[in-house]
Formats: C-alpha cells, structure tokens, sequence
C-alpha cells in the first residue's frame, strides 16, 4: 500500500442499465472492503457474513478476492464473481457463478 492516509472511506453514485447504486470502499492499515449498495440488498466482497444477513431476510451476495489480487474498489466487483449470496438474494435472481455487475443488476431490476 502506499502512503494514502488511513483508514479511509469513499462513496459515490454507480450507474447500471437498470439504475443507479453506491458504491463503498473502506482501507484501513492491512485491510479494505468495498460493497455496492442498492435498495434492495448489497454486492460485496468476501468481508461479509451470510448467516445474521439471512436470518434479517437481508439480500447479500458475495464475490470473493485474493490476499495477491483484493477486491478494493467498488468497480473491482463488476467482473469478480458470486460466490455466495442469501436466499433472499437467490430469490431476486441471484445465481452463484454470476458476475457481481449482473448481481447488481439483478437487484436494480427487482425495486
């Protein structure tokens, strides 16, 4: 990493064919997370937590990096792909195996 204050912590408006979504990255000393955000669940990296999500009926889907290529930014998450997802997720048309931007999309289309 180089020298970049941190922690630190960006959001900014994402733009998908079927609507917007924010997209959120988080570094702190040796870590990072990034997400995307829409209204009706989250893409994000592999940070997150299947079980509590699912037992809040909370639509999240993961993809998942590696320690030598991390998902940092938002962006990093269009072409990485799900590897998990809760069954809410599933029920919008979620699928493991998908890109996090079809992901994405999935989840615009169904609010």
């Amino acid at each position: 990493m180089n020298d970049e204050t941190l922690p630190r912590s960006t959001a900014r408006e994402l733009t998908f064919r079927n609507g917007s979504a924010i997209g959120i990255s988080n570094r702190w000393e040796n870590g990072q997370y990034c997400s995307i955000l829409t209204r009706r669940g989250i893409v994000g990296c592999g940070i997150y937590d299947m079980v509590t999500p699912a037992e809040f009926n909370q639509a999240i889907a993961i993809a998942k990096g590696t320690p030598s290529d991390p998902l940092v930014e938002p962006e990093d998450l269009f072409d990485a792909r799900i590897v998990d997802a809760t069954p809410q997720a599933k029920a919008l048309g979620i699928e493991i195996g998908m890109t996090g931007r079809q992901a994405v999309e999935k989840m615009l289309a169904a609010e």
